[in-house]
C-alpha cells in the first residue's frame, strides 16, 4: 500500500490546479479516495454525516446489506429457469445461469452511471461522490431477468441525469433514483417488464414443460379482481403451483424464502430482512421507517378485509408482506436518506403512507400490481410537506408553552 501511496503522490500535482490534467481532478480524486481514507470526509453540500466515516464507506454499508438480495436473486434466476424446463439439476449449475443473467446487468447498469457521473464531474468540476454505489446496484435488482441489457443502460442514464444530476447531484435529489430508472422502463418499454418476463427461459424456450406459468403472486391477485367467479386468491396460486407440480409454490413460505419468479433481488423477504438487520444495527437506516411501512400494509390490507369486494381483498394482510417488492422497498428504498422525511415524526406517517399506498393501488389497479414502486415516489414528493408540517406544529406547541 505504501507504493501505491507513493505513486498517487507523485501523480497528484498533475491533477491539481495548474497541472495540465487539471479538469480530471475530481476523476484522479475519486479513485484515490476509493483506496485511502480522505482527509476531509464531510461534503459541503447535500446529505452528509459529521462521523469517522465518509460517504463512501455510508454506501458500502448499504451495498455489503443488499449482497444477499443479489446471491439469492443469481440463484433463484437460475432456480425458476429449470423449473420451467422441469429439469432438477445442482445448485452449482443454477449459480452458473443466474451469474451469466444477472452479473452482466449489474456490470452494465455500474458501467453507464459510472460513465454519467464522470462526465458531470468533468464538466462541472465537483468531486466524483460514491452515491451510485449504492444505486448502481439497488437498478439491477429491481429488473426482470430477462430485461435488455439496452434497456438497463438507458433507464440508469436517463435516471441518474433527471433524477438526480439536475438537481445537483447526490444528496440533492427529491426522488429514488433507482426506482426512476424502473418507472422509466415501465412506461418506455412496458412490454420488457411486466407480462411474462419474471423467469429466465434462455435458448431453451421451446422446451418449457406444459402447463408452467412464470407470473408472479401479484400478477395472479390481480388475475382475480376482473373474474366474475373465482377461488380466493390462495386457492388460485395453489391451482398454479399444481400446474407445475411444484409442491406448495405459492404458499406464504415459500414467498417469504422467495423461491418464486419476480424482480432478481425483490423475490426474498427474508433476505430483505437480514439487510434490515444490518442496516438498522449500523445504524444507516430508519428502523421506524421500515416497520411504519409494514404496519401501514397491514392496516391497509385488513380494511380491505373488511370491506371485501373481490376475492384479493380478502387476501390476509401478511400476505402482501411477501408478495412482491414490498419488503425490498421498505429496507432499501424507502429508506433513503435524501428523499425520505427527516424529522422522527415524519418517519412514522411517510412509512406508514408507503405502505398504505401499496396496498391499495394493488387492489385498485391491477394494471400496477407492484405498488410498492410508486408508492415510494409518491412519498418521496409529499416528504419535505410532512417535515414542514412536523417542524411547523412542533414550533406552535413550543411558543404556547413559552406564552403561558
Amino acid at each position: 500500500m505504501k507504493i501505491l501511496r507513493k505513486i498517487l503522490d507523485s501523480q497528484k500535482p498533475h491533477f491539481a490546479k495548474g497541472g495540465k490534467f487539471e479538469k480530471f481532478h475530481f476523476l484522479f480524486e475519486a479513485g484515490e479516495t476509493f483506496m485511502f481514507v480522505p482527509n476531509d470526509v464531510t461534503p459541503k453540500k447535500g446529505a452528509h454525516i459529521r462521523d469517522a466515516i465518509d460517504l463512501k464507506r455510508l454506501m458500502m454499508t448499504v451495498v455489503i446489506a443488499m449482497i444477499p438480495c443479489l446471491l439469492f436473486g443469481i440463484w433463484n434466476v437460475g432456480h425458476q429457469h429449470y423449473i420451467s424446463l422441469g429439469q432438477s439439476v445442482s445448485f452449482i449449475d443454477k449459480i452458473l445461469v443466474g451469474s451469466k443473467q444477472v452479473l452482466p446487468i449489474v456490470l452494465v447498469s455500474y458501467l453507464a452511471g459510472g460513465l454519467v457521473e464522470v462526465v458531470f464531474s468533468t464538466i462541472r468540476r465537483h468531486p466524483i461522490n460514491e452515491g451510485f454505489l449504492v444505486t448502481g446496484m439497488l437498478i439491477p435488482l429491481i429488473m426482470p431477468p430477462n430485461i435488455p441489457l439496452w434497456q438497463v443502460a438507458v433507464a440508469t442514464i436517463f435516471a441518474v441525469v433527471i433524477a438526480k444530476e439536475v438537481f445537483g447531484g447526490t444528496g440533492m435529489n427529491i426522488l429514488n433514483v433507482a426506482l426512476t430508472a424502473r418507472v422509466f422502463l415501465y412506461f418506455g418499454f412496458p412490454s420488457d417488464i411486466s407480462g411474462d418476463v419474471w423467469t429466465y427461459y434462455g435458448e431453451d424456450r421451446d422446451e418449457v414443460i406444459s402447463g408452467y406459468s412464470g407470473a408472479t403472486p401479484l400478477s395472479i391477485g390481480a388475475e382475480t379482481v376482473n373474474k366474475e367467479e373465482s377461488n380466493s386468491v390462495v386457492n388460485l396460486m395453489d391451482e398454479y403451483s399444481s400446474d407445475v407440480q411444484v409442491e406448495s409454490f405459492y404458499s406464504f413460505e415459500n414467498m417469504f424464502i422467495g423461491s418464486i419468479p419476480g424482480s432478481i433481488g425483490e423475490t426474498s423477504a427474508l433476505m430483505c430482512l437480514i439487510g434490515a438487520f444490518i442496516l438498522i444495527f449500523t445504524g444507516v437506516a430508519s428502523w421506524k421507517i421500515i416497520f411504519s411501512v409494514f404496519v401501514g400494509a397491514y392496516f391497509m390490507g385488513m380494511i380491505f378485509n373488511l370491506i371485501g369486494l373481490n376475492e384479493f381483498m380478502l387476501l390476509p394482510p401478511h400476505y402482501h408482506f411477501v408478495m412482491g417488492g414490498l419488503a425490498f422497498g421498505a429496507v432499501f428504498m424507502a429508506t433513503d436518506p435524501v428523499s425520505a422525511a427527516q424529522t422522527e415524526t415524519g418517519k412514522w406517517i411517510y412509512g406508514f403512507m408507503i405502505g398504505l399506498l401499496t396496498v391499495l393501488i394493488r387492489i385498485f389497479n391491477p394494471a400496477y400490481p407492484e405498488g410498492i414502486m410508486l408508492a415510494v415516489l409518491f412519498m418521496n414528493v409529499f416528504a419535505p410537506l410532512i417535515d414542514f408540517y412536523v417542524v411547523d406544529a412542533n414550533k406552535k406547541r413550543r411558543l404556547k408553552r413559552a406564552t403561558v
